[in-house]
């Protein structure tokens, strides 16, 4: 049997993304969505954006559940029509059942706005299931930004700050495990 190359091998064992981007495209994605993206990219910080990641013919939830399940740390950026989105909260309600570090960024929106709307159309086992999930995030220490008076900059440094912060956290304790079980052996 033919053996993969390294290269291939060290592809396909690491995950898709180290920080999933979560938004409300409409509102969001041109501006603090890409934002973030691309600067996260900048510093080598492997981040998924569906824009950017995602290719006509994708499986939309299995393109998506699989970043979310293979991430570090989650990014989710709250604003005003958000819990309007089926596709905000499910990925959401994922980023918290998986355990998943979050940074919320409450984007022209307080926390305190944010509410599971039952328009109908979404059963009622999912909408606790969503409701459980934005209580989580609500009660997450997060950054606030007023698009009309906020510094641009120092919202991006704040947040890709706050990323990187995570995801050292998250590394240190994978590494604490690791050798805890590494011990016990």
């Amino acid at each position: 049997m033919q053996r993969l190359p390294a290269t291939l091998c060290r592809k396909i064992a690491r995950p898709a993304c180290d920080v999933f981007i979560n938004h409300r495209g409409i509102d969001t994605k041109r501006n603090i969505a890409e934002l973030l993206y691309d600067r996260l990219r900048r510093m080598k910080v492997r981040s998924f954006l569906d824009s950017m990641n995602m290719k006509p013919g994708d499986r939309l939830f299995d393109h998506i559940d699989k970043a979310i399940l293979g991430c570090k740390v989650g990014v989710a950026v709250f604003s005003p029509r958000y819990c309007d989105s089926y596709f905000c909260l499910h990925e959401l309600a994922l980023l918290m059942e998986s355990k998943k570090r979050v940074v919320p960024i409450f984007y022209d929106v307080k926390p305190s706005q944010l509410v599971v709307k039952d328009n109908g159309t979404c059963p009622s086992k999912e909408l606790q299931r969503f409701s459980l999930a934005l209580e989580e995030a609500k009660y997450t220490v997060g950054l606030t930004f007023d698009s009309l008076k906020g510094d641009w900059s120092e919202l991006l440094r704040d947040a890709s700050d706050a990323v990187i912060m995570n995801l050292l956290e998250v590394e240190e304790e994978h590494r604490r495990m690791k050798r805890k079980l590494n011990c016990e052996y």
